[in-house]
C-alpha cells in the first residue's frame, strides 16, 4: 500500500512546519499548504529536494475554492488524501475592549472558519472514500480564555474545540475521527515575539513543568492521531500545556 497522503495548513513555519515534518518522517506523503506559497514551497524542498513525498501548495484558508483547488491538486498527484491538519493561524494580542470587529472577524475568518471549511471540504472527500484523519489545531487560550493572545484568537480556538466535536460525531459512522490539539506556550518565534526576553524567565516558571513546550512534540502527537491505528480516538481535545491548565 503506498504511503497516506497529509495536508498541513500554515505549514510554511512553526508549529505547521513541525508537523510536516513529523508526518515526513513517520511515513506520510505531505503536502504543505500556505498563502505564503514561496515559503510553503522551500519548506517542501528542504523535506524532500525531489519532490516525490513533499510539496508546496497555494492555500488561503479563508476561500473554499483554494481548499477545493489543494483537494484536486493532490488526487491528480498522488491519487488520494489521507489526513487533513488544520493549522493555519492568526493573531494579534491586543485588549479585548480595544479590538475592532474587523480585526475580530479578520481572526475568526482565519481560525475558526477556516478550520470549517478545510473540514467540509475534505470531510466530504473522506466520507465517500471511508476514511479519513483530522487534527484541529486548538490552543489553551480556547480553554481559558487567553492571556497574551487576545479575544478573537481564543474566541476561535474555543470555537475550534466545538467544531471538532460536531465533525467527529457526523462522521465517525464513516470511518473518519477528528481530534483537535490544543497546544500550551511552545518555544515558537511567535511566543518569543509576544514575550519580551525581561519576562521569559518568569513566564516559563509559571507554567508547572517550568519550561515551554517543543513543536516537535505536537507533531509527533498529530502523526499519532493520524495513524491507521487511531479509529477508536474521535472528538477528543489533546493538552499539551505543561500542566497550565489540568482537567
Amino acid at each position: 500500500m503506498s504511503a497516506d497522503v497529509a495536508l498541513v495548513t500554515g505549514g510554511a513555519s512553526g508549529v505547521g512546519l513541525a508537523i510536516a515534518h513529523a508526518l515526513h518522517a513517520a511515513g506520510f506523503r505531505v503536502a504543505i499548504g500556505d498563502i505564503d506559497e514561496a515559503g510553503a514551497r522551500r519548506a517542501a524542498e528542504a523535506i524532500d529536494p525531489s519532490g516525490d513525498s513533499a510539496i508546496g501548495l497555494p492555500l488561503d484558508v479563508r476561500q473554499e475554492s483554494a481548499f477545493a483547488a489543494a483537494r484536486d491538486a493532490l488526487l491528480a498527484r498522488w491519487g488520494s488524501v489521507e489526513a487533513l491538519v488544520n493549522n493555519a493561524a492568526a493573531t494579534a494580542a491586543k485588549p479585548v475592549l480595544d479590538i475592532t470587529p474587523e480585526e475580530f472577524d479578520a481572526v475568526i475568518a482565519v481560525n475558526l472558519r477556516g478550520t470549517f471549511i478545510g473540514s467540509q471540504v475534505f470531510g466530504r472527500l473522506f466520507k465517500a472514500r471511508g476514511y479519513g484523519r483530522m487534527v484541529n489545531l486548538a490552543s489553551l487560550a480556547g480553554q481559558n480564555g487567553g492571556t497574551a493572545t487576545g479575544a478573537h484568537y481564543a474566541a476561535s480556538k474555543g470555537g475550534i474545540i466545538t467544531l471538532t466535536k460536531v465533525f467527529a460525531r457526523d462522521l465517525a459512522p464513516f470511518g473518519v475521527t477528528a481530534n483537535a490539539i490544543a497546544p500550551g506556550p511552545l518555544d515558537t518565534p511567535m511566543v518569543h515575539e509576544t514575550i519580551s526576553p525581561d519576562r521569559m524567565e518568569q513566564f516559563k516558571a509559571n507554567v508547572p513543568v517550568g519550561t515551554l513546550g517543543d513543536p516537535a512534540f505536537v507533531g509527533s502527537m498529530v502523526t499519532r492521531l493520524c495513524a491507521r491505528d487511531a479509529g477508536f480516538i474521535t472528538g477528543a481535545t489533546i493538552d499539551i500545556n505543561g500542566g497550565l491548565y489540568m482537567r
